[in-house]
């Protein structure tokens, strides 16, 4: 492809980004105010996503030799009756099994990659092919394949659980509670004998070497750790839901004991995650916006035709062909949802890596995500925002705001109340380490709909949430009330993505030539 000339000087960001001189012909040829015209010569099957979203796709087949959490089956019920048969997200409504991971648009059978048999589309299936072509030639990753991939098989895993009591290896869930044979036999003759021990008032340690030493304090353990013969489970309880309940037990006593060490310690973990994981950090587009970079200058883009001089090679360089034949306005909500895609990806890489995260049952993992995202995505974004403007392709191009705003309605409404948002939120001058915790504190709030461990939610939302409150005690020593005043922003968070999804619902319903990712589309399915 030929090579675009480099944008003329009032084009260009020289230091701070200014669009003064990039705002005056706001008016361009054959767009009047509020309106625009499509492109006629561009070739309308060269319409490609994101091809960092198709590297993922492309994951698909290893998904299945990885394993990850595809072969635990979820307890449908408390009793001791192994669950047998495909993993089926409550959520999603996909079933997943070994080799056929809720492909859409084709069905994989022993992880051929052939499609073996396409569903018939319809009229709304034949705009996502027309945006969206790779999604339904390639199977699209769902939330729950994507919380799979990388993730070790369960099943080649040894589930060394200690005796919560001694210390011990457990051999199980005994009265209430996960101990070994040792102390489930004490605790057993105890109840059984109606035993009275001689009383201790020295707080004997419980230890495996120890443990027969003092049989008051031990029983008095057993008690204290919730031991109990009306806890009895008869039969056996399910492997899946054994290895959730001692994850969630282990995480729990971690989180409640935690000190400001050990908060210090989440922090830095929850940190270099999100350094890790996300590619535009605020430290990077910061840096961007002032000036203070080595690197090339954003292109502004401005109008309809810096869009189109940005999308034939200046900025998305890494598309292949053309973009969509499509108007404008249109073109922008899809450009909207490749970069969602793309964050989306970065997001659920993230959760994963948040201490106790991947201890949740699978549901919960997904249900986290769906809600979460996108209040993740909007704290997020005013850190690529000024008041201008917002960086896009990874800092190459900047678009005004004042171009956004141009379009015409509903497209001209979409980010407007990011922007608002954004300027009150930047006041806050929080920096990327004060991100990573809010991003993982809104992640993982219990209150989301159809959770079915919201205990074991809230408990890691707390240390979450007093690991970022100790970080900002001492990175923000001036700012008294900064704490209230972010937990106050995930209330302001929900309403904005509340507004967003009815806006893109209403988009869907009322423009013919747009449609949603499909992985968009599966968040977006019965949230509001």
């Amino acid at each position: 492809m030929e090579q675009v000339k480099q944008p003329t000087s009032e084009m260009k960001c020289d230091g701070p980004v200014d669009v003064a001189a990039a705002q005056e012909p706001l008016m361009f040829t054959g767009v009047t105010k509020g309106q625009s015209s499509p492109r006629t010569d561009l070739n309308p099957d060269q319409i490609l996503v994101d091809t960092t979203w198709m590297a993922v796709q492309e994951g698909q087949t290893a998904s299945s030799d990885c394993g990850g959490m595809s072969d635990i089956q979820e307890p449908s019920s408390v009793s001791g009756e192994d669950v047998e048969g495909n993993e089926t997200s409550d959520v999603t409504g996909l079933e997943v099994s070994p080799g056929n991971k809720g492909s859409r648009g084709a069905t994989l059978q022993n992880g051929d990659r052939t499609p073996q048999e396409s569903p018939p589309q319809n009229s709304d299936t034949s705009v996502t092919a027309q945006m969206f072509p790779d999604s339904l030639q390639t199977p699209s990753l769902s939330l729950s394949d994507q919380l799979r991939l990388g993730r070790d098989d369960p099943s080649t895993l040894g589930l060394n659980v200690e005796c919560r009591i001694c210390g011990d290896k457990a051999s199980g869930f005994h009265y209430g509670v996960h101990a070994c044979e040792g102390c489930k036999g004490f605790f057993r003759r105890t109840i059984r004998m109606k035993l009275e021990y001689e009383r201790c008032e020295r707080a004997c340690k419980v230890q495996k070497k120890s443990r027969n030493k003092c049989q008051y304090c031990r029983f008095q353990k057993c008690l204290a750790l919730g031991m109990s013969h009306d806890a009895i489970r008869y039969g056996r309880m399910p492997e899946a839901e054994k290895k959730k309940l001692v994850a969630g037990l282990i995480a729990g006593e971690k989180l409640q004991s935690s000190s400001g060490a050990d908060l210090k310690t989440l922090a830095k973990h929850v940190n270099t995650s999100y350094l890790r994981n996300l590619n535009m950090t605020k430290k990077k587009a910061r840096s961007i916006l002032t000036g203070k970079t080595s690197c090339t200058s954003p292109f502004v883009i401005h109008d309809m035709d810096s869009l189109w001089q940005a999308e034939n090679g200046l900025v998305w360089n890494q598309l292949n062909g053309a973009p969509p034949n499509k108007e404008i306005g249109v073109h922008v909500f899809y450009r909207c949802q490749c970069t969602t895609v793309e964050t989306v990806r970065e997001l659920t890489e993230f959760a994963k890596n948040i201490p106790g995260f991947v201890d949740l049952f699978l549901n919960d993992q997904v249900t986290l995500l769906k809600y979460g995202v996108h209040e993740a995505i909007f704290a997020m974004l005013p850190s690529l925002m000024n008041k201008d403007g917002l960086l896009v392709a990874n800092g190459k191009g900047f678009v005004t705001r004042e171009f956004l705003r141009s379009l015409r309605k509903p497209f001209g409404e979409i980010m407007e109340p990011k922007f608002e948002f954004a300027v009150k939120f930047n006041a806050l001058e929080l920096d990327d380490s004060d991100l990573a915790l809010f991003v993982a504190a809104i992640i993982l709030c219990g209150d989301r709909p159809g959770l079915m461990n919201v205990k074991q939610v809230e408990q890691i939302q707390d240390g979450i949430l007093q690991a970022l409150d100790q970080h900002l005690q001492v990175h923000h020593p001036d700012s008294l009330h900064l704490f209230p005043k972010l937990l106050q922003k995930m209330a302001d968070l929900r309403q904005l993505v509340t507004e967003n999804a009815q806006l893109v619902q209403m988009i869907k319903k009322t423009e013919s030539e747009t449609s949603l990712h499909p992985l968009l589309q599966e968040i977006y399915k019965d949230m509001y």
